[in-house]
């Protein structure tokens, strides 16, 4: 969709049972991926089916008031709410006064838009062509290039055939690059495993992930990130921040892409390098917006973890934007924890020390014997706090301290010295 084409209406197909209520979640969805991209809703036709027109999407009544309102109003687009076969955009492009676009097609255009990394460019790029192969048609003979000079037989290779292989070509290079890219990913989420934990934030687009994270680091590292802003898709390349408990031990927290219902296989496949972040982290905080279909919301990011394989790690529903919302949704039953707040107005302890608890950075108090030349003293003085060190021979002191369970938990594994030291509950 050009900058320009900015009045858009919408082509609405009710399926079947589909109920009211959701497609009318479906329109306001549409409409908010319609203002992502730079258009502005002017009209909605709907019609209610017993499955979708294989030829048209909708029938021939319907069509006939869509290309007049079209006309009318001197549309500029008209988006789909489904993905449209090529054979239909073909029917599509004959019947309407302006052009047609498919939601899928229109989540691309937005990710295009946004990409800001060479990565996240990668990616848009490898999902576009995807969904670009299968619709190479319509161009036919008329565009063959006819081989020449004596001998040749017959037509030679077609401009339809040309433009396959170049795209093929283009997607081989594209995807060496970006197994490059990740191969260089893997290697720094290797280098974060060993030396800090990691927690994903993920959940549908707009949730308010980015602001979470920035208000995080606010809060946690004493610095500022960027804020998010009230768009879809606001955020395409992740971002990791590193952030501290009180007692100063690290971990990071990365802000990803968002998830929306139906997300497009095009860019699944291609944005799986980054999407695998969720999958390789310690916690995931499932962020949602409690005041617009929370429920649905979380069902498509269950779905999405569940296709990454990320279901298996401990999860803590977070529901944002609690200060605008007119009711609080239900405990998620799956989540080891649900909580609610507001990231872009409050600071968020409970949420800080839920995710620390899980990640085994809560504090405890310990007693240890250990000696000022051990690796264990160097390690209390940077990430804890001694409380008492009472000398008990020359080569052996006894220790009170405050420090990570996760420490206390190794040192209690490692138990070099022989002694004791079961961590006590602060």
């Amino acid at each position: 969709m050009q900058k320009e084409e900015n009045t858009v209406i919408l082509a609405m197909c009710q399926v079947g049972q589909e109920t009211d209520d959701r497609v009318a979640y479906r329109e306001q969805e549409l409409t908010g991926l319609c203002e992502a991209a730079g258009g502005t809703v002017i009209g909605v036709v709907s019609q209610k089916r017993a499955q979708v027109d294989g030829r048209t999407l909708l029938g021939s009544g319907k069509l006939d008031e869509l290309a007049n309102l079209a006309e009318q109003n001197e549309a500029d687009l008209i988006v789909a709410d489904r993905e449209l076969t090529p054979a239909q955009v073909r029917n599509l492009e004959r019947l309407l006064p302006c052009r047609i676009v498919d939601r899928t097609q229109l989540i691309l255009d937005i990710f295009a838009r946004r990409a800001q990394t060479r990565e996240g460019r990668v990616q848009v790029e490898i999902a576009q062509l995807n969904y670009l192969m299968p619709r190479l048609t319509g161009r036919g003979v008329e565009l063959s290039r006819l081989g020449g000079g004596i001998g040749t037989r017959g037509p030679g290779e077609t401009q339809l055939e040309m433009d396959r292989r170049r795209i093929r070509t283009r997607m081989t290079h594209l995807r060496k690059e970006l197994a490059s890219v990740e191969r260089q990913r893997a290697t720094m989420r290797g280098r974060r495993r060993r030396d800090v934990p990691v927690v994903a934030l993920v959940g549908y687009t707009n949730a308010g992930k980015t602001t979470l994270q920035s208000m995080w680091v606010r809060d946690k590292a004493n610095a500022t990130a960027p804020m998010g802003q009230n768009r879809l898709f606001d955020t395409l390349d992740p971002t990791a921040r590193q952030v501290r408990t009180k007692l100063g031990n690290e971990y990071v927290v990365i802000d990803t892409v968002g998830f929306v219902e139906d997300l497009p296989h095009h860019l699944v496949d291609a944005f799986k390098a980054t999407l695998e972040e969720t999958k390789y982290a310690d916690v995931i905080v499932v962020v949602v917006d409690a005041g617009h279909e929370p429920i649905a919301h979380l069902e498509t990011t269950r779905k999405v973890l569940d296709d990454l394989g990320a279901l298996s790690k401990p999860i803590v529903t977070f529901f944002n934007k609690m200060d605008v919302s007119p009711i609080q949704p239900a405990p998620d039953v799956h989540a080891v924890e649900t909580l609610y707040g507001a990231a872009a107005k409050e600071s968020l302890e409970p949420l800080y020390e839920t995710v620390e608890r899980l990640l085994s950075l809560d504090e405890v108090r310990v007693t240890l014997h250990t000696h000022p030349n051990d690796f264990i003293w160097d390690r209390l003085l940077k990430n804890g706090r001694i409380e008492s060190a009472d000398p008990v021979s020359s080569e052996e002191w006894l220790v009170t301290a405050v420090t990570s369970r996760r420490d206390a938990h190794l040192w209690q594994q490692q138990r070099q010295d022989g002694s004791a030291h079961e961590p006590q509950n602060h």
